[in-house]
């Protein structure tokens, strides 16, 4: 009864009750999206090509789109877009001053930031319908769901192609990108919050009963049963490793200002073992995602050959993309916390504060301690990472298995974002004396 009274809770709150309907319209405003496809295109010849089950970084695109990027649907590109020109302008932060400097305004630095985030992903989305629409021109539907071999022969995707009809369909897939965008904001600024997170986590779930069904089908009940209980410990694990915590001490010395005495307390600083959550995963299949899109247009066959055998993959993963993935899921895992946890400047706010580490000097030894201690705890995380979403894809490898290759990377997002709505939803209702999920 506890968590049923938790959850009338969150309905009795009428501004939360307001933002929970808000969200969930929303949602449902862009799982229509996710149909309705773009104009001129043989929607008979689409429904063949999604028989099929895209694989490497092209089937993660369709993941992260909800089956719109199979479907040629308005929202074929989904939030992947935004996502890979926020991973452009976090790189960029690094070696240009001007962002850097933006980055340390911040509010003020941060809307400029997020401004040209959304120049750049309108940019990247007209770059990608682009090739989308030359692969649809070509009737070869490997990137959209079968290899070429398994199209018949003469199959065409837009009857009677013109340079009007390539520029309609590339407008709506651009203007499509950008409605997503402006609905990922809307959840975050009205809604429960984590709006482009939501969106992600909603096009991952409504895949979930179709992958289900494939492997069911190609793997049989036995080898179905094993995936499942390797789901299952694999959620327990996130929920442990996301819940782990290296908390550092800190105590703040006495101080007397006029009459009033202030400090002498202790706290302590929480430092994440998955300090980067879910940013990695998708960081790294995002980056693995533009060869595919380049292939499309290269003028050199061997790249396109090398490219559909490595990235994009018509049956089960190859290990060039397996090991591809892994280091950069390593590599974005301590890129990202540096990005998130800046020791120096955490060192320097406990100083002007008065405070200090038992036993380390405050000033350059607390920077270089909380440097030390992030890059222990950065390590077992990111390895964690590897392992959540690498295992999935070798059990299926071994086993041959096609369908269903984004098991790992699924089941962390779905997990980490609820985990991070739960915490939203909880600081709203302990707002207003209420006891949340997670107390």
């Amino acid at each position: 009864m506890s968590g049923l009274s938790r959850l009338y809770n969150m309905f009795r709150v009428t501004d939360l009750r307001n933002k929970i309907f808000f969200t969930i319209f929303i949602i449902a405003v862009f799982r229509v999206g996710s149909y309705v496809p773009v104009p001129y295109v043989d929607f008979n010849s689409i429904l063949e090509l999604k028989k099929g089950t895209a694989t490497g970084a092209i089937g993660f695109l369709d993941l992260f789109s909800g089956g719109a990027l199979t479907g040629a649907a308005v929202f074929a590109l989904g939030i992947m877009p935004y996502i890979t020109s926020s991973i452009i302008m976090q790189l960029l932060g690094v070696v240009i001053p001007k962002l850097e400097e933006w980055q340390n305004e911040g509010q003020t630095g941060q809307k400029k930031i997020t401004q040209w985030t959304r120049y750049l992903t309108v940019a990247l989305a007209l770059m990608q319908s682009t090739a989308l629409v030359f692969v649809l021109k070509s009737g070869k539907g490997g990137l959209l769901g079968q290899s070429y071999t398994e199209l018949p022969s003469g199959t065409v995707l837009i009857h009677n192609f013109t340079a009007f009809k390539a520029g309609l369909i590339i407008l709506t897939w651009t203007a499509g990108t950008a409605l997503v965008m402006w609905l990922g904001e809307l959840i975050t600024q009205r809604g429960i919050g984590n709006g482009m997170s939501l969106l992600i986590f909603t096009s991952i779930v409504s895949r979930l009963p179709f992958q289900f069904g494939a492997v069911w089908t190609e793997a049989g009940r036995l080898q179905f049963i094993v995936i499942l209980i390797i789901a299952v410990g694999m959620i327990l694990g996130i929920v442990a490793v996301e819940s782990g915590q290296r908390r550092i001490p800190v105590q703040f010395a006495k101080r007397v200002v006029g009459r009033r005495m202030y400090g002498g307390q202790s706290t302590y600083i929480p430092l994440k073992v998955n300090q980067s959550g879910v940013i990695p995963v998708i960081f790294a299949s995002s980056l693995l995602s533009f060869p595919a899109i380049l292939a499309t247009v290269l003028p050199w066959d061997g790249a396109k050959t090398w490219i559909n055998s490595n990235l994009v993959g018509s049956g089960t993963l190859s290990w060039f993309y397996i090991a591809a993935y892994a280091l950069l899921i390593l590599f974005f895992s301590y890129f990202y916390t540096a990005i998130a946890f800046n020791p120096a400047q955490q060192a320097d706010i406990i100083r002007k504060q008065g405070g200090f580490i038992p036993g380390i000097r405050p000033g350059p030894p607390t920077e270089r301690y909380l440097a030390k201690v992030l890059n222990r705890i950065t390590l077992p995380g990111a390895l964690f990472l590897m392992v959540i979403a690498l295992l999935p894809m070798m059990v299926l490898k071994f086993w041959n298995i096609t369908q269903f290759p984004f098991g790992g990377t699924s089941i962390l997002i779905t997990v980490g974002v609820m985990l991070e709505t739960m915490k939203q939803i909880d600081s709203q209702l302990m707002m207003r004396n209420y006891e949340g999920f997670l107390s």
